[in-house]
């Protein structure tokens, strides 16, 4: 009688432990890509607002400075049919500037909040003052206070 040793195959395979760290691998890839797009959307949303804050201030600026610097600048004006401009709130002037008026200009669905000041520095040499105002979160945001960003600029006309 032949006696018949049985083999035990060795079976190839995945393991329970190999596939869990594989998906703790393949979830925490997915959770930093996930975390990455978010933060650069929204970085992306910041800079928008800023670009258009900055080149809102800028027409201002030089719509004003064109027309001379004149005391009775209203940008309603000039460049309402472009833009939504209301008269309102603002951001405070500076202390030694004359308040011409204060603005709120909605543009893409975003209020920014604008203070037009001017100061005769010399004869014949005036500084007219923009400041503009917004809010850095775009849910929730109605009113002056709620901006939380903000920059000046400042230009002088002969």
């Amino acid at each position: 009688m032949v006696l018949r040793t049985c083999k035990i195959r060795c079976r190839r395979g995945f393991s329970l432990v190999g596939v869990m760290i594989a998906m703790t691998i393949l979830l925490a890839a997915l959770i930093g890509t996930s975390n990455f797009r978010y933060y650069s959307t929204l970085d992306a949303q910041k800079a928008a607002a800023k670009i258009t804050a900055a080149r809102v201030g800028l027409m201002l600026c030089e719509n004003w400075r064109g027309l001379g610097g004149t005391e009775t600048y209203d940008p309603a004006t000039y460049l309402g049919t472009a833009l939504t401009i209301t008269p309102s709130a603002g951001p405070d002037k500076p202390g030694d500037f004359t308040l011409l008026g204060s603005y709120t200009i909605t543009l893409n669905g975003a209020n920014y909040y604008i203070t037009l000041s001017w100061k005769d520095v010399s004869t014949g040499l005036r500084a007219l003052n923009i400041i503009v105002a917004w809010a850095q979160r775009t849910q929730g945001t109605s009113s002056l206070n709620d901006a939380d960003k903000s920059f000046k600029l400042t230009t002088y006309v002969l």
